[in-house]
Formats: C-alpha cells, structure tokens, sequence
C-alpha cells in the first residue's frame, strides 16, 4: 500500500519565487534564507518521494470571485504555472497523479468531506514556491519536477474559511486514502502558506516572531489542540494573511501519530525574518 512518509511545512512567499528566477539568492538580503532550505533539497535527493500531495491556496488565479471552492484537489495530467500578472514563472510544469489524486477524492468525499474536482487549472506561486524551494531550480537539461505533484487548493483568501480543526480532520481522511491505495507508493504531504504576515491596513507589515514560534511548538508537540484556535485569534496575532496557517494542520493531520502511531522525527525546523514583509516558517517531519 501506499504510505506518507513524510510532512513539509513552508511559507510561500511570491518574493521568493521572484528571488530564484532572477537569480538574487546570494544577494545579502535573500542568502540567509535559502541557507535555511539547503539542508531540505539535501534531504529531499534523499528521501526520493514517488507523489507529493501539495496543499497550498490558490491567490485568484485559478478560481476568483466568481468560484470559491472551499477545497478543490487536482486530478488533471499536468497542470502549467500560472501567469499572475507579470507572466508565467519559468520553472517547469506541474506532472500530476490523476489515478492517485481520483483515488484520494473517491475516499475523501465517501468519508464526508465534500471537494471540488478540478481537471484542469493552473498553478500559481502558492505552489511552485514550495517546490522551487525544496527542490532548487531544475536545470535545463533536465527541466522538470523529481516526481508528481497532486496540488490540493484551500480557501483562505474569501471568508468564510475553513477551520483549523476542519482541516486537521481533513488530514486524517487523506491519510486514510493514501494508505488505501493499492501501490507501494512513497507519498510527502506539505502544507504550504504563512507565517504570521499582514499586505493591508494599518497593520501591514506585521510580523509576530512569539507567535510563530510557539505555533511551530505546539505543531510539533499538539496539533490536535492547535488546530482548536479560533480565527481571530490568527487575525489578531498573525495579521490578516496569517490564516494561511490552517492549511498546515492537512499536512499535520495526516501523521501517524495522531493516530495512535509514534511521533514523528523532527527532521529540520527553520524560521527567518523578514521575506519580502513575511515571516517564513519551514518545518520537516518524518514518519516512523
């Protein structure tokens, strides 16, 4: 049967992406940064993971005003990198898993959780940002992604959003799929988004080192508890882009040990201030 081996935890910022394309990580600024992400692309070489199911949030690129899915998987073949106003990033497309990621809805909705299925979409930096990230650049001689991703996009842009605890819940059921799957597949889950970071308003700006230390703490130690938080509770300590955050609690849910299994091994954990006017949150944790 398929297994997850592992969680991914990581901001997404669009700066980041901007950074690697330009070919400015080195700069002063940007260097202290992915310094923090050479232990990960080190570890991903080894790690070598068949899928990975990548929850991010889609930033009015794919869906708009007009169509607010809630939660919405990918099923489709390949999706391209999308063109947010100033062009498509040049990093490659997105392969997808169609049969893994029709599996997992097959199993998701029949256990009561209601998905939008998407079977063509672009990606936007949400995603490719993580995976630029973890993985680096990919040279042109061999211009793809190491393996298929199933890109799962969350509301956290037009309220209402869904709660922590939902999504943590949410985690267990994609867990309860992917163990499902008859195919030894080796599956990574990342939740992608935050930290703590408000684009508006008086508080724009806004960057709360305690709170996101102590939200990386108790993510490791309780999640379950964790993901009780109410909303305004990320409104208020974490700004208004701050609830990006519940979207990390799929990825956690997913563990074995929230389950009754052993806790996971602390692989990395890395935090930098500032990015673009984000707090960047990275965290690895690995199946027993």
């Amino acid at each position: 049967m398929a297994r997850i081996a592992a969680s991914v935890y990581t901001s997404h910022v669009p700066a980041i992406g901007v950074a690697i394309d330009q070919g400015r990580t080195a700069e002063p600024y940007w260097q202290p940064l992915f310094k923090g992400y050479e232990f990960s692309r080190e570890w991903m070489k080894r790690s070598a993971p068949d899928v990975i199911f990548l929850v991010y949030n889609d930033h009015a690129t794919a869906f708009s005003l007009d169509m607010i899915p809630t939660f919405a998987i990918g099923t489709a073949a390949e999706f391209a990198p999308a063109d947010e106003g100033y062009g498509a990033r040049p990093v490659p497309k997105v392969i997808g898993h169609p049969e893994l990621a029709a599996h997992i809805a097959q199993s998701v909705i029949q256990d009561d959780f209601d998905l939008t299925i998407v079977n063509k979409m672009d990606v936007d930096h949400g995603l490719t940002v993580p995976l630029s990230l973890m993985c680096g650049q990919p040279p042109l001689s061999d211009f793809k992604w190491p393996c298929p991703v199933i890109p799962f996009a969350v509301n956290v842009v037009q309220y209402p959003v869904p709660s922590g605890r939902r999504c943590f819940m949410l985690g267990q059921a994609v867990r309860r799929a992917i163990e499902s799957y008859d195919e030894p597949l080796n599956v990574h889950i990342w939740g992608t988004g935050g930290m703590s970071h408000q684009l508006q308003g008086a508080r724009a700006g806004l960057i709360n080192k305690a709170f996101d230390t102590d939200f990386l703490d108790r993510l490791i130690a309780d999640p379950e508890g964790l993901s009780r938080m109410p909303h305004i509770d990320y409104v208020r300590e974490a700004g208004s882009e701050g609830i990006e955050l519940v979207m990390w609690f799929i990825a956690r849910g997913a563990m074995g040990d929230v389950d009754g299994g052993a806790a996971p091994t602390v692989r990395h954990r890395f935090y930098h201030v500032p990015a673009s006017n984000t707090a960047v949150g990275h965290l690895i944790l690995e199946n027993h």
